[in-house]
């Protein structure tokens, strides 16, 4: 059984996104592949959903949806770094700001939708997204004040949902898939 996650794209991630034009146009066919890749996507594995979020002005916003293909270096990835100064995936410096070159980055590639940043997550949705932990632990979202986020401190890192959330979260995003 596949999970889901979400992932916090800070605004230094968004504003290189926009500035080198990633966002918006549909790439053809229905899922473009691209790269992703983070320092760590801790737990995830081939299959599993991750939702990328964006806050701006107190609202949450759903940027991609993306599933996991793999996790390891393919021809796409370049080759290795020669030094330790080397980009560690220079076949995906196109998406570098979303961590391809960092050192010690590993390779995670996925089906994912255009990068888009005009959906927000309805307020009531907001108070009912929830995470779980290995242990089986949930925990909600902090810092909710009248369906805006005030801080997203909860946010930020690779959390595993719960199967409501994500089935909310997927139906927020909709069509789209």
């Amino acid at each position: 059984m596949s999970d889901a996650f979400t992932v916090l794209w800070t605004h230094g991630t968004c504003r290189a996104l926009r500035k080198v034009g990633r966002v918006g146009g549909r790439p053809p066919g229905r899922l473009q592949r691209r790269p992703f890749l983070p320092a760590a996507w801790p737990g995830a594995r081939a299959w599993d959903e991750a939702y990328a979020l964006h806050v701006n002005r107190c609202v949450v916003y759903v940027v991609s949806w993306m599933r996991v293909i793999d996790m390891g270096r393919r021809d796409c990835c370049g080759a290795g770094p020669a030094t330790w100064q080397g980009p560690a995936f220079p076949g995906h410096s196109d998406w570098s700001m979303l961590g391809a070159d960092g050192c010690g980055a590993t390779a995670v590639h996925v089906e994912a939708t255009p990068v888009r940043f005009d959906m927000p997550i309805p307020g009531d949705l907001l108070a009912r997204l929830a995470w779980r932990n290995r242990r089986g632990q949930t925990r909600g979202l902090k810092y909710r004040v009248d369906g805006r986020l005030e801080r997203s401190i909860s946010l930020q890192g690779f959390y595993r949902l719960t199967s409501e959330s994500a089935g909310g979260l997927a139906e927020v995003f909709g069509d789209a898939l």
